[in-house]
């Protein structure tokens, strides 16, 4: 379906040189003299890239259907990460290339957001914060701040994360998995 200008606003997906973006940010602009326009913030569905676009008054844009679904993380075979349908149970296939940086915190029986869009999984979306274990990290020294009072410390996946200096080995911690930083330390 074709979208005039008037109809972009934050949260509808769109197709750009037949690619899918979600609307971020959309700013109506009415000129003293000549044609409205839309200035607007788009976000990449597969690469999470963010740019900026204008679209003039005279413009169709095609709209994406995206579907979302609930998703379970399964495991992962080489560049291949296999997840359960959360609905229909089936198992769907998702290369390495559409996960980004979402892969370094996938746990087993992760529940995670699927993006479609037809029938071609375009991203994978991430709780915002996930608990984790810490299975690898130098003993802090008390009083050693000279390095800012973090040190780095390897989580269950395999991913490292900086945290502070009196996090040890087996400690449980939530990290923000947005920006990949420690947020808190998790009572057991």
């Amino acid at each position: 379906m074709a979208l005039s200008i008037n109809d972009i606003k934050s949260g509808v997906t769109i197709l750009v040189d037949d690619d899918v973006y979600l609307v971020i940010d959309a700013q109506p602009v009415k000129p003293g003299k000549g044609a409205a326009f839309v200035r607007a913030k788009l976000r990449n569905l597969r690469s999470s890239g963010i740019q900026e676009k204008t679209f003039r008054g005279t413009e169709k844009i095609d709209q994406a259907y995206v579907e979302e679904r609930r998703l379970q993380y399964q495991y992962n075979s080489g560049h291949l990460y296999h997840f359960m349908d959360q609905d229909n149970y089936e198992e769907i296939t998702v290369a390495e290339d559409n996960l980004g940086n979402s892969k370094k915190f996938l746990k087993d029986n992760l529940e995670v957001l699927g993006y479609f869009y037809k029938n071609e999984v375009l991203n994978v979306n991430l709780p915002n914060f996930i608990e984790f274990e810490i299975k690898h990290t130098e003993p802090g020294i008390k009083g050693d701040t000279a390095k800012s009072g973090t040190k780095q410390a390897e989580i269950e996946t395999g991913a490292t994360v900086q945290v502070p200096l009196f996090i040890n080995e087996g400690d449980r911690i939530k990290v923000d998995t947005r920006s990949g930083g420690y947020v808190e330390r998790v009572n057991q």
